[in-house]
């Protein structure tokens, strides 16, 4: 039996619930599909939605739950994807509207905790400790471009890094990259054993069939990976190995003008744009501090101080 929480699927069952939970005195109604095999296999989670504006991922989670048949599946999935309803329905960029965190920095969370930690506790411990393997689909947020890419966490345990790695390799996304965001889902369930990427597609609010395409046959790829269907894919398309990433952060409130594109190749020392205040003046100029792609860039014109601004990966 899949059980989460009061929703169950026997073998041979696809059912679907609304989770009603209490969390931090919030209610949160949290959308659940469980899909039960009629062979048995390994137990995948895969949520999307932790980001409540990341809609291609979120998307690609609803169909895979919507039209996953247990006929075809040796073992079990769980799929919560909307996993911050509040941010969902409020399209609050990066944090939660409850208490102003970044979900994505709580986990395994706090059971006693704020909202945000509550709710990582509630979801760690719940769904993603169920998995033998664990997908978080992530994408550009409503203020975010991005260059598709799949990150692992490399623990030191050489079986769940290996697994770890080929799931990412098998997900059909040309770049990888080994990253650890404390926190986060996917380095909480790697540190807990559970071998665990989160890809990433789409962003600015838009959710086009390619990039929700690009997610969901990547989930399907790592189900056939894992053996738990029988989809045959064409070759995986050629996997570049990131090894190292740069942070840019904007250190002013002002506005910022990118002179570089999201996937652009740029050098160590390359002009990438500044920010500036409202009257023209430069406040921050910024230069590549390593080579390789810009696999992030923030669109928004308005900036914060300690926004992130764009990551390098190379």
């Amino acid at each position: 039996m899949l059980k989460v929480a009061g929703l169950t699927a026997a073998q041979g069952q696809r059912t679907h619930g609304t989770v009603i939970l209490t969390v931090s005195g919030v209610e949160v109604q949290l959308p659940v599909f469980l899909i039960n095999g009629t062979k048995p296999g390994p137990t995948l989670v895969v949520t999307a939605g932790i980001h409540g504006a990341e809609y291609a991922s979120i998307e690609a989670a609803l169909r895979l739950g919507q039209t996953l048949a247990p006929d075809t599946l040796q073992g079990q999935v769980i799929v919560v994807p909307i996993a911050n309803p509040l941010a969902f329905s409020a399209r609050s960029i990066y944090v939660s509207p409850v208490d102003g965190k970044n979900l994505n920095r709580q986990f395994p969370g706090v059971a006693n905790g704020t909202y945000s930690q509550a709710l990582a506790y509630w979801l760690f411990h719940e769904v993603i400790q169920q998995g033998d393997a664990y997908i978080d689909l992530h994408g550009g947020d409503l203020i975010e471009a991005l260059q598709p890419f799949v990150i692992h966490f490399p623990t030191g345990d050489p079986a769940g890094d290996q697994a770890a790695g080929a799931m990412a390799r098998h997900f059909g996304i040309t770049h990888v990259i080994e990253g650890h965001t404390p926190g986060s889902t996917y380095a909480a369930a790697s540190e807990a054993g559970i071998p665990a990427i989160l890809a990433e597609a789409g962003g600015q609010g838009i959710w086009t069939e390619k990039n929700i395409a690009l997610l969901h046959q990547g989930v399907h790829r790592v189900m056939a990976h894992l053996g738990m269907t029988k989809q045959v894919f064409a070759p995986d398309r050629s996997v570049i190995m990131l090894e190292h990433w740069a942070w840019l952060c904007a250190e002013n409130n002002g506005v910022f003008y990118p002179r570089i594109a999201v996937g652009e190749q740029v050098t160590v020392g390359q002009d990438l744009g500044r920010v500036a205040d409202v009257f023209g003046n430069t406040l921050q100029s910024l230069k590549a501090p390593t080579s390789g792609v810009i696999l992030f860039l923030v669109t928004s014109l308005a900036m914060n101080s300690g926004d992130p601004l764009l990551a390098i990966a190379g």
